[in-house]
């Protein structure tokens, strides 16, 4: 008993050593946060039942891979209107200058029959404008 003890306690001291020895430069940390134009966005149907749930794609290009998506700010403008910008993250780090793009989603489950419109930010003061209908 007294064996099992001790190897328990010299495992557990060496999980604890290791863990604690793990490189710092694994973990890079969000420096900010802000809006990213929404290049093209993909519907699969622009006509839908209520209660149904949709996936509409959203795609943008990142300036390097420090830059990624981050979440959506997904406003109820009217009844059936809907603004959406795309915000991105800036991590601290090692990062490739190189553009990339990224395909992220917004699931749409509506729960009143109507005309819906979406406006996606594009920068600026544009606007890509989608309507799905809800039957």
């Amino acid at each position: 008993m007294k064996s099992l003890l001790k190897i328990s306690f010299a495992v557990a001291v060496l999980g604890v050593f290791f863990t604690s020895c793990k490189d710092d430069d694994d973990y890079q940390t969000i420096e900010s946060v802000d809006k990213v134009k929404i290049d093209s966005v993909k519907i699969v149907s622009d006509t839908m039942s209520v209660f149904s749930v949709q996936s509409i794609r959203t795609y943008s290009t990142y300036a390097s891979t420090c830059r990624g998506f981050y979440g959506y700010d997904y406003i109820h403008t009217g009844e059936f209107d809907r603004d959406i910008t795309a915000y991105q993250y800036l991590r601290n780090g090692m990062c490739s200058q190189a553009n990339h793009k990224s395909a992220n989603q917004i699931n749409f489950s509506p729960r009143k029959k109507g005309n819906y419109t979406f406006r996606f930010w594009n920068g600026n003061n544009n606007w890509i404008t989608k309507t799905i209908v809800v039957e």
